[in-house]
Protein backbone atom coordinates (compact mmCIF):
# COMPACT_ATOMS: atom_id res chain seq x y z
CA UNK A 1 0.00 0.00 0.00
CA UNK A 2 1.52 3.27 -1.04
CA UNK A 3 0.47 6.86 -1.32
CA UNK A 4 -2.54 8.34 0.42
CA UNK A 5 -4.49 5.12 0.63
CA UNK A 6 -7.53 5.53 2.84
CA UNK A 7 -8.88 2.98 5.24
CA UNK A 8 -11.81 2.18 2.94
CA UNK A 9 -9.54 0.30 0.50
CA UNK A 10 -6.93 -0.86 3.02
CA UNK A 11 -8.21 -4.41 3.23
CA UNK A 12 -5.75 -6.41 5.31
CA UNK A 13 -2.87 -6.47 7.79
CA UNK A 14 0.21 -8.71 7.97
CA UNK A 15 0.78 -10.25 11.42
CA UNK A 16 4.48 -10.92 11.89
CA UNK A 17 4.14 -13.30 14.83
CA UNK A 18 7.04 -12.81 17.24
CA UNK A 19 9.50 -10.31 15.66
CA UNK A 20 13.07 -11.57 15.54
CA UNK A 21 12.07 -15.10 16.47
CA UNK A 22 10.38 -16.14 13.23
CA UNK A 23 12.82 -19.06 12.90
CA UNK A 24 11.48 -20.44 16.21
CA UNK A 25 7.79 -20.18 15.32
CA UNK A 26 7.47 -23.94 14.86
CA UNK A 27 8.88 -24.60 18.34
CA UNK A 28 6.95 -21.74 19.94
CA UNK A 29 3.74 -23.25 18.60
CA UNK A 30 4.16 -26.21 20.97
CA UNK A 31 3.62 -24.30 24.26
CA UNK A 32 0.86 -22.23 22.62
CA UNK A 33 -0.96 -25.41 21.53
CA UNK A 34 -0.48 -27.11 24.91
CA UNK A 35 -1.68 -24.03 26.82
CA UNK A 36 -4.77 -23.82 24.61
CA UNK A 37 -5.61 -27.51 25.13
CA UNK A 38 -5.08 -27.09 28.90
CA UNK A 39 -7.36 -24.04 28.88
CA UNK A 40 -10.22 -25.74 27.07
CA UNK A 41 -9.98 -29.03 28.98
CA UNK A 42 -9.30 -27.51 32.42
CA UNK A 43 -11.98 -24.83 32.26
CA UNK A 44 -14.39 -27.23 30.58
CA UNK A 45 -13.90 -29.62 33.51
CA UNK A 46 -14.51 -26.81 36.03
CA UNK A 47 -17.77 -25.89 34.25
CA UNK A 48 -18.85 -29.55 34.08
CA UNK A 49 -18.14 -30.21 37.77
CA UNK A 50 -20.00 -27.07 38.90
CA UNK A 51 -22.96 -27.89 36.66
CA UNK A 52 -23.18 -31.54 37.76
CA UNK A 53 -22.73 -31.04 41.51
CA UNK A 54 -25.66 -29.27 43.19
CA UNK A 55 -23.56 -28.66 46.32
CA UNK A 56 -21.41 -26.27 44.24
CA UNK A 57 -24.38 -24.14 43.18
CA UNK A 58 -23.16 -21.24 45.30
CA UNK A 59 -22.12 -17.66 44.41
CA UNK A 60 -18.38 -18.39 44.67
CA UNK A 61 -18.64 -21.23 42.15
CA UNK A 62 -21.02 -19.33 39.87
CA UNK A 63 -18.35 -16.64 39.56
CA UNK A 64 -15.72 -19.32 38.98
CA UNK A 65 -17.89 -20.78 36.22
CA UNK A 66 -18.16 -17.33 34.57
CA UNK A 67 -14.38 -16.96 34.83
CA UNK A 68 -13.91 -20.37 33.18
CA UNK A 69 -16.16 -19.38 30.24
CA UNK A 70 -14.27 -16.10 29.88
CA UNK A 71 -10.88 -17.85 29.99
CA UNK A 72 -11.93 -20.18 27.17
CA UNK A 73 -13.13 -17.17 25.18
CA UNK A 74 -9.86 -15.23 25.66
CA UNK A 75 -7.73 -18.18 24.61
CA UNK A 76 -9.99 -18.99 21.66
CA UNK A 77 -9.69 -15.48 20.23
CA UNK A 78 -5.88 -15.61 20.47
CA UNK A 79 -4.36 -19.10 20.24
CA UNK A 80 -5.93 -20.36 16.96
CA UNK A 81 -4.78 -17.22 15.12
CA UNK A 82 -1.26 -17.60 16.54
CA UNK A 83 -1.16 -21.26 15.52
CA UNK A 84 -2.23 -20.26 11.99
CA UNK A 85 0.84 -18.02 11.85
CA UNK A 86 3.24 -20.53 13.43
CA UNK A 87 2.07 -23.64 11.55
CA UNK A 88 0.61 -22.42 8.25
CA UNK A 89 2.43 -19.10 7.72
CA UNK A 90 -1.05 -17.53 7.48
CA UNK A 91 0.12 -14.01 8.33
CA UNK A 92 -2.53 -12.02 6.45
CA UNK A 93 -5.66 -11.01 8.37
CA UNK A 94 -8.56 -9.02 6.95
CA UNK A 95 -8.97 -5.52 8.32
CA UNK A 96 -12.44 -6.15 9.83
CA UNK A 97 -11.33 -9.53 11.21
CA UNK A 98 -8.38 -7.79 12.87
CA UNK A 99 -10.67 -5.21 14.49
CA UNK A 100 -13.02 -7.97 15.62
CA UNK A 101 -10.16 -9.92 17.21
CA UNK A 102 -8.86 -6.75 18.90
CA UNK A 103 -12.34 -5.94 20.23
CA UNK A 104 -12.96 -9.44 21.60
CA UNK A 105 -9.52 -9.79 23.22
CA UNK A 106 -9.76 -6.49 25.08
CA UNK A 107 -13.43 -7.01 25.97
CA UNK A 108 -12.86 -10.47 27.44
CA UNK A 109 -9.79 -9.18 29.33
CA UNK A 110 -11.85 -6.41 30.97
CA UNK A 111 -14.61 -8.91 31.77
CA UNK A 112 -12.03 -11.14 33.49
CA UNK A 113 -10.82 -8.22 35.59
CA UNK A 114 -14.41 -7.39 36.61
CA UNK A 115 -15.04 -11.03 37.57
CA UNK A 116 -11.96 -10.98 39.81
CA UNK A 117 -13.47 -7.94 41.56
CA UNK A 118 -16.78 -9.79 41.98
CA UNK A 119 -14.93 -12.79 43.41
CA UNK A 120 -13.09 -10.52 45.86
CA UNK A 121 -16.47 -9.11 46.94
CA UNK A 122 -17.71 -12.69 47.41
CA UNK A 123 -14.76 -13.48 49.71
CA UNK A 124 -15.28 -10.20 51.61
CA UNK A 125 -18.94 -11.03 52.32
CA UNK A 126 -18.15 -14.67 53.19
CA UNK A 127 -15.46 -13.71 55.74
CA UNK A 128 -16.65 -10.35 57.07
CA UNK A 129 -20.41 -11.00 57.03
CA UNK A 130 -20.78 -14.80 57.11
CA UNK A 131 -24.23 -14.76 58.75
CA UNK A 132 -25.63 -12.57 55.97
CA UNK A 133 -23.81 -14.26 53.08
CA UNK A 134 -26.88 -16.04 51.70
CA UNK A 135 -29.09 -12.94 51.94
CA UNK A 136 -26.52 -10.55 50.40
CA UNK A 137 -25.12 -12.70 47.58
CA UNK A 138 -28.36 -14.00 46.12
CA UNK A 139 -28.53 -15.66 42.70
CA UNK A 140 -30.16 -12.57 41.09
CA UNK A 141 -27.32 -10.38 42.41
CA UNK A 142 -24.71 -12.81 41.07
CA UNK A 143 -26.41 -12.72 37.65
CA UNK A 144 -26.54 -8.90 37.71
CA UNK A 145 -22.83 -8.68 38.63
CA UNK A 146 -22.02 -11.03 35.74
CA UNK A 147 -24.09 -8.96 33.29
CA UNK A 148 -22.52 -5.71 34.52
CA UNK A 149 -19.06 -7.24 33.99
CA UNK A 150 -19.94 -8.15 30.39
CA UNK A 151 -21.64 -4.81 29.66
CA UNK A 152 -18.74 -2.77 31.06
CA UNK A 153 -16.21 -4.61 28.89
CA UNK A 154 -18.33 -4.46 25.75
CA UNK A 155 -19.15 -0.75 26.11
CA UNK A 156 -15.69 0.44 27.16
CA UNK A 157 -13.88 -1.28 24.27
CA UNK A 158 -16.45 -0.43 21.56
CA UNK A 159 -15.01 3.06 20.77
CA UNK A 160 -11.57 1.54 20.03
CA UNK A 161 -12.43 -0.14 16.69
CA UNK A 162 -14.78 2.73 15.78
CA UNK A 163 -11.97 5.27 16.31
CA UNK A 164 -9.54 3.12 14.32
CA UNK A 165 -11.95 3.05 11.37
CA UNK A 166 -11.58 6.83 10.99
CA UNK A 167 -7.76 6.64 10.72
CA UNK A 168 -5.80 6.62 7.46
CA UNK A 169 -3.12 4.01 6.72
CA UNK A 170 -0.67 5.06 4.02
CA UNK A 171 2.26 2.64 3.71
CA UNK A 172 2.35 0.44 6.80
CA UNK A 173 0.22 -2.68 7.17
CA UNK A 174 2.73 -4.91 8.99
CA UNK A 175 1.73 -5.51 12.64
CA UNK A 176 4.77 -6.59 14.63
CA UNK A 177 2.68 -8.76 16.90
CA UNK A 178 1.16 -12.24 17.05
CA UNK A 179 -2.41 -10.90 17.26
CA UNK A 180 -4.29 -7.65 16.67
CA UNK A 181 -3.60 -5.51 19.72
CA UNK A 182 -5.01 -1.99 19.98
CA UNK A 183 -1.82 0.06 20.20
CA UNK A 184 -0.02 -2.12 17.63
CA UNK A 185 -2.76 -1.31 15.09
CA UNK A 186 -2.98 2.38 16.03
CA UNK A 187 0.80 2.89 15.61
CA UNK A 188 0.59 2.00 11.91
CA UNK A 189 -1.67 4.97 11.05
CA UNK A 190 -0.21 7.91 9.15
CA UNK A 191 -2.66 10.42 10.65
CA UNK A 192 -2.97 11.91 14.13
CA UNK A 193 -3.70 9.16 16.66
CA UNK A 194 -3.85 11.31 19.80
CA UNK A 195 -7.53 10.48 20.48
CA UNK A 196 -6.94 6.74 19.98
CA UNK A 197 -3.90 6.70 22.23
CA UNK A 198 -5.59 8.82 24.90
CA UNK A 199 -8.71 6.68 24.95
CA UNK A 200 -6.66 3.47 25.06
CA UNK A 201 -4.67 4.75 28.05
CA UNK A 202 -7.89 5.96 29.73
CA UNK A 203 -9.52 2.53 29.41
CA UNK A 204 -6.44 0.63 30.58
CA UNK A 205 -5.75 2.89 33.57
CA UNK A 206 -9.39 3.19 34.64
CA UNK A 207 -9.87 -0.59 34.57
CA UNK A 208 -6.57 -1.40 36.29
CA UNK A 209 -6.80 1.31 38.95
CA UNK A 210 -10.49 0.81 39.72
CA UNK A 211 -10.37 -2.98 39.81
CA UNK A 212 -7.10 -3.30 41.70
CA UNK A 213 -8.35 -0.61 44.10
CA UNK A 214 -11.61 -2.48 44.79
CA UNK A 215 -9.79 -5.82 45.17
CA UNK A 216 -7.25 -4.22 47.55
CA UNK A 217 -10.05 -2.64 49.59
CA UNK A 218 -11.80 -6.01 49.87
CA UNK A 219 -8.64 -7.71 51.10
CA UNK A 220 -7.83 -4.95 53.57
CA UNK A 221 -11.28 -5.54 55.11
CA UNK A 222 -10.76 -9.31 54.95
CA UNK A 223 -7.37 -9.09 56.73
CA UNK A 224 -8.85 -6.84 59.41
CA UNK A 225 -11.62 -9.38 60.02
CA UNK A 226 -9.21 -12.35 59.95
CA UNK A 227 -6.78 -10.87 62.47
CA UNK A 228 -9.65 -10.20 64.84
CA UNK A 229 -10.28 -13.96 65.05
CA UNK A 230 -8.90 -15.45 68.25
CA UNK A 231 -8.11 -18.92 66.92
CA UNK A 232 -5.04 -19.43 64.76
CA UNK A 233 -6.81 -22.32 63.03
CA UNK A 234 -9.79 -20.09 62.19
CA UNK A 235 -7.46 -17.45 60.74
CA UNK A 236 -5.66 -20.05 58.64
CA UNK A 237 -8.94 -21.49 57.35
CA UNK A 238 -10.31 -18.04 56.46
CA UNK A 239 -7.18 -17.08 54.54
CA UNK A 240 -7.11 -20.52 52.89
CA UNK A 241 -10.45 -19.79 51.21
CA UNK A 242 -8.81 -16.76 49.53
CA UNK A 243 -5.61 -18.50 48.39
CA UNK A 244 -6.85 -19.52 44.93
CA UNK A 245 -8.29 -16.08 44.25
CA UNK A 246 -5.07 -14.32 45.29
CA UNK A 247 -3.02 -16.62 43.02
CA UNK A 248 -5.36 -15.86 40.10
CA UNK A 249 -5.06 -12.11 40.71
CA UNK A 250 -1.24 -12.27 40.66
CA UNK A 251 -1.17 -14.52 37.57
CA UNK A 252 -3.52 -12.16 35.71
CA UNK A 253 -2.34 -8.67 36.67
CA UNK A 254 1.46 -8.99 36.73
CA UNK A 255 1.87 -9.92 33.02
CA UNK A 256 -0.92 -7.43 32.13
CA UNK A 257 0.87 -4.55 33.86
CA UNK A 258 4.19 -5.48 32.28
CA UNK A 259 2.60 -5.66 28.81
CA UNK A 260 0.84 -2.31 29.29
CA UNK A 261 3.96 -0.49 30.54
CA UNK A 262 6.36 -1.87 27.92
CA UNK A 263 4.00 -0.86 25.11
CA UNK A 264 3.93 2.74 26.29
CA UNK A 265 7.17 3.53 28.14
CA UNK A 266 9.45 0.52 27.53
CA UNK A 267 11.28 1.83 24.48
CA UNK A 268 14.36 -0.30 25.16
CA UNK A 269 12.47 -3.55 25.71
CA UNK A 270 13.09 -5.91 22.73
CA UNK A 271 9.91 -6.36 20.65
CA UNK A 272 10.16 -10.14 20.95
CA UNK A 273 10.15 -9.93 24.77
CA UNK A 274 7.15 -7.63 24.75
CA UNK A 275 5.19 -9.93 22.41
CA UNK A 276 6.06 -12.98 24.52
CA UNK A 277 4.80 -11.26 27.69
CA UNK A 278 1.68 -10.04 25.90
CA UNK A 279 1.02 -13.63 24.81
CA UNK A 280 1.72 -14.96 28.32
CA UNK A 281 -0.83 -12.47 29.67
CA UNK A 282 -3.53 -13.92 27.38
CA UNK A 283 -2.58 -17.62 27.33
CA UNK A 284 -1.09 -18.56 30.70
CA UNK A 285 -3.76 -17.36 33.21
CA UNK A 286 -6.62 -19.18 31.40
CA UNK A 287 -4.57 -22.40 31.43
CA UNK A 288 -3.36 -22.07 35.02
CA UNK A 289 -6.60 -20.88 36.70
CA UNK A 290 -8.29 -24.32 36.62
CA UNK A 291 -5.15 -25.89 38.12
CA UNK A 292 -5.04 -23.25 40.87
CA UNK A 293 -8.70 -23.68 41.77
CA UNK A 294 -8.47 -27.45 41.43
CA UNK A 295 -5.56 -27.64 43.87
CA UNK A 296 -6.48 -24.83 46.27
CA UNK A 297 -10.26 -25.33 46.47
CA UNK A 298 -11.15 -28.49 48.40
CA UNK A 299 -14.74 -28.63 47.12
CA UNK A 300 -13.60 -28.59 43.48
CA UNK A 301 -10.79 -31.08 44.12
CA UNK A 302 -13.07 -33.51 45.94
CA UNK A 303 -15.83 -33.26 43.32
CA UNK A 304 -13.40 -33.87 40.46
CA UNK A 305 -12.19 -37.05 42.19
CA UNK A 306 -15.77 -38.19 42.89
CA UNK A 307 -16.85 -37.42 39.32
CA UNK A 308 -14.03 -39.46 37.79
CA UNK A 309 -14.35 -42.36 40.23
CA UNK A 310 -18.10 -42.47 39.68
CA UNK A 311 -17.57 -42.67 35.89
CA UNK A 312 -14.83 -45.30 36.29
CA UNK A 313 -17.11 -47.38 38.53
CA UNK A 314 -19.92 -47.21 35.94
CA UNK A 315 -17.51 -48.30 33.17
CA UNK A 316 -16.13 -51.20 35.26
CA UNK A 317 -19.66 -52.35 36.20
CA UNK A 318 -20.61 -52.51 32.51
Amino acid sequence: MVGNTTISNFSSFFLVGIPGLEFLHCWLSIPVFLLYIMTVMGNGLIILVIREESSLHQPMFYFLCMLAFDDIAIASTTAPRMLDIFWLDAHVIEFDACLAQMYLIHTFSIIESALLVAMAFDRYVAICHPLHYATILTTPLVIRLGLVSVARGAIMVLPCPLLIKRLRYCTQNVIRHSYCEHMAVVKLACTNTYINRSYGIFVALSVILLDIGLISLSYVKILQAVFRLSSKEARSKALGTCAAHICTILITYIPALFSFLTHRIGKRVPPSLHIIFASIYLLVPPAVNPLVYGVKTKQIRDRVVILFFRKNDKISNH
